[in-house]
């Protein structure tokens, strides 16, 4: 009886997939990539055309050896890895290993969900390798490689008092560390200017009382004036706009107003304002909600979102796979789902909140959206979450109910708000009141999103605004208030808005944005407090040296050019050599350069150059004439440039002379200033007790891939460790990853 192979990324997928296929087909898990550039090399043959040199990854050699067997055994194979770029560069991979080792036909599928309709219409139109999206990915890993290859290697240079082994460079992850650099240089720099607004509280006939904010005075509207103007352009803002800019010029105007003898209604309008339904999610979205609704980091909700594509073990009905693709920055839906959201919406809520015909958010696209793939939601209307509730995990279920409710009130009526304005003059003084009622709640019914909506906020500077009033009357002033305000520095990036950020910018794609502020986090370039992200000291001096050295290419501007061209490459339009030209001759230049301006160690046995390398114990620098000249030496010795002594303000216990902070292979430490005459040292800690002796203390320490993680500084006799800091769990209880 023939046979047909379906190969797999994930092990769970292939549960869910084996479940709707009969016993004519294997399907078999590749558990991620089989083939990579290798570790210790460029991998690439840059005169050849950037030909790369993939090699069978270690550790894959028994599913290597289990796939070829079963593809000799196999009338048909079905290669059904993800349907994105990384999948089809999996699926050239598994091509290449099986290629002479079978004569069956090979074929490509596309299981954008994991439902038994899908995959029996998906295997009914099979297709063969997509070359392009290969290339595509193929030019991306090998721009990323040269970058990494011949940047790293300088920052290990320029940066030499660090411990860390795994300085590196990205031609995305580096732009990331950019844009939160400068941000924290933004925020240092700023300066905050005081400015004051006053708000008066009305009556009509001793009732009736409102609040309204004083808006003009003399016709001019009231604005901020920022210190950061210059004189010539202060001059220019005021004679347009007028400031409260001190507590003198407030008093002086609140004196004018409680003055005045009539405050006249001059106009009041009233008007319905739609709120229109947020679009269903595609990746950046997801990440973004889910952070500010969940708390959960984009790593976290990748991970989640894949277990719930592969599919989830619903008790009697097996494995089922619960979501669309999660990686697509479309907002397409097919028509088959957008008939069950309406159906699903007029049995739950009623034709009142079924608009008249599906909703499109495709228009409101950018360019350059990869289209192959739907939006974020469920597959089926059939499995509500409160329904399957028992059957999730609490955080599969969390992020299952943020994707259902945000799909189905995409498909959902628009709320309507009745906004009310009412504007009072005193003479040269205008002050204004807004109030809003909800008068029809349409998609809110089911989902309201948990950021502040920029274009609609009915919630605003609002006031209750009394029945009854009329154009022409005349109020009593009960009060005026003033309240001293400051500007504040812009915010620092959280994961969500630095995910914002990049989408914005064209920087990344949607599969990319979780391993990019997943990767500054664990080089130490980055971290976490209050859940906004901030660039260490290592972080600072690693941009300060790449945007110095490389301003061209870890440019903004050129990372969105670079995205680009990789969606024309895998679009056809453009060749992948052609690309790889462009980046590497500009590329190259500036390395030269760089290179020409690094004073070179010489190796003092035979002459040659001395090169970084990463052994056991650290950085180090050996011979480039290995191996007939095997001269190797500390990094640190080639440092002549005078380190600045940061003393601790303590004295060293063992001898009574200063100590100071020094830098090791396992991080910071406190020694004392005389070493190698005194050897005392002491490990710092966070100050934070052991949660789980009780007398020890948490101290950060590096494991052997360079990660910081926290553990007792009682090791072994307490084996407590976390990789989260407890400095931040101590002053953020509510972060839940």
């Amino acid at each position: 009886m023939s046979k047909t192979l379906v190969l797999v990324e994930s092990p769970s997928k292939a549960k869910t997939i084996n479940k709707y296929l009969g016993k004519n087909y294997i399907v078999e898990a590749t558990v991620g990539h089989l083939k990579n550039l290798p570790k210790t090399q460029l991998g690439v043959d840059i005169e050849n055309n950037f030909k790369p040199n993939f090699l069978n990854i270690r550790g894959k050699g028994d599913i290597i050896k289990k796939i070829k067997k079963l593809a000799a055994q196999c009338d048909k194979i079905l290669i059904a890895t993800d349907p994105d770029r990384e999948g089809e560069a999996i699926a050239q991979d598994i091509a290449d290993i099986i290629e002479g080792n079978t004569k069956a036909e090979v074929y490509r599928v596309l299981f954008n969900e994991i439902t038994k309709s899908s995959i029996k219409k998906a295997i009914s139109s099979t297709d063969k390798i997509n070359i392009d999206l290969v290339n595509s990915q193929r030019t991306r890993r090998i721009m990323d490689r040269i970058i990494g290859y011949k940047i790293s290697p300088f920052l290990w240079r320029a940066i030499i008092d660090s411990s860390s082994t795994s300085l590196s460079a990205g031609r995305v992850q580096s732009v990331a560390l950019r844009l939160i650099c400068e941000r924290e240089e933004e925020i240092d720099k700023f300066v905050s200017s005081e400015y004051w607004s006053l708000w008066a509280e009305f009556n009509k006939n001793k009732a009736d009382i409102f609040k309204a904010k004083l808006v003009e005075v003399e016709e001019k509207p009231i604005k901020i004036l920022l210190k950061s103007l210059s004189d010539s352009k202060k001059q220019e803002f005021k004679k347009k706009n007028y400031v409260i800019d001190s507590a003198e010029v407030a008093n002086l105007i609140a004196a004018d107003i409680e003055s005045r003898k009539e405050f006249l209604i001059s106009d009041i309008s009233k008007k319905d304002v739609k709120r229109n339904p947020y679009p269903p999610f595609i990746t950046s979205t997801l990440q973004v909600e889910a952070s500010k609704a969940l708390r959960f980091q984009s790593k976290k909700t990748m991970k989640i979102a894949q277990e719930l594509y592969e599919g989830v073990n619903l008790g009697k009905n097996g494995y089922v796979g619960l979501i669309s693709y999660m990686r697509t920055d479309s907002t397409r839906l097919s028509n088959e789902s957008l008939d069950a959201a309406r159906s699903y919406i007029k049995e739950r809520f009623g034709d009142n909140y079924i608009p008249e015909k599906p909703k499109n958010y495709e228009k409101k696209n950018k360019k350059n959206v990869q289209d192959a793939h739907e939006a974020i939601r469920p597959t089926t209307t059939e499995y509500s979450p409160e329904n399957i509730k028992e059957y999730l995990s609490p955080e599969q279920f969390a992020l299952y109910d943020l994707i259902w409710k945000r799909f189905i009130a995409s498909q959902m009526e628009s709320a309507i708000y009745e906004t009310t304005t009412v504007s009072i003059k005193a003479d040269k003084y205008l002050f204004r009141s807004s109030g809003s009622a909800l008068k029809f709640d349409g998609f809110m019914k089911l989902y309201d999103e948990s950021m502040e909506d920029v274009e609609f906020n009915p919630e605003k500077e609002e006031s209750p605004i009394p029945l009854g009033l009329e154009k022409n009357d005349n109020l009593g002033l009960n009060s005026l208030e003033k309240l001293q305000h400051f500007t504040k520095p812009p915010a620092r990036f959280t994961e969500s808005s630095l995910i914002k950020e990049l989408e914005d910018k064209g920087i990344g794609r949607p599969s990319t944005y979780a391993s990019i502020i997943s990767t500054i986090q664990d080089r130490d370039y980055v971290f976490t407090e209050s859940r906004k992200l901030i660039p260490t000291d290592l972080g600072k001096k690693v941009n300060i040296i790449l945007v110095k050295n490389f301003p061209h290419i870890l440019n903004v501007n050129f990372t969105a050019l670079m995205e680009n061209e990789l969606d024309l490459i895998a679009n056809g339009d453009v060749d992948y050599s052609k690309v790889l030209n462009e980046f590497y001759q500009p590329f190259s230049k500036a390395l030269i350069k760089v290179e020409s301006e690094i004073e070179k160690v010489k190796c003092e046995k035979c002459g040659s150059d001395m090169e970084v390398k990463i052994g056991r114990y650290g950085k180090y620098l050996a011979c480039s004439n290995y191996p007939n000249c095997k001269n190797i030496k500390s990094l640190k010795e080639t440092n002549n440039e005078p380190k600045q002594i940061e003393y601790t303000g303590k004295t060293c216990p063992k001898c009574g002379n200063k100590t100071i902070f020094r830098y090791g292979k396992f991080g910071k430490f406190i020694g004392c200033e005389k070493y190698p005459d005194c050897d005392y040292t002491e490990q710092l800690t966070t100050g934070i007790p052991c949660p789980k002796c009780g007398t020890g203390q948490i101290l950060p320490r590096r494991s052997r891939k360079g990660k910081t993680f926290y553990g007792c500084n009682r090791y072994p006799d307490c084996d407590y460790a976390t990789w989260q800091n407890p400095a931040i769990k101590k002053t953020d209880n509510s972060e839940n990853s």
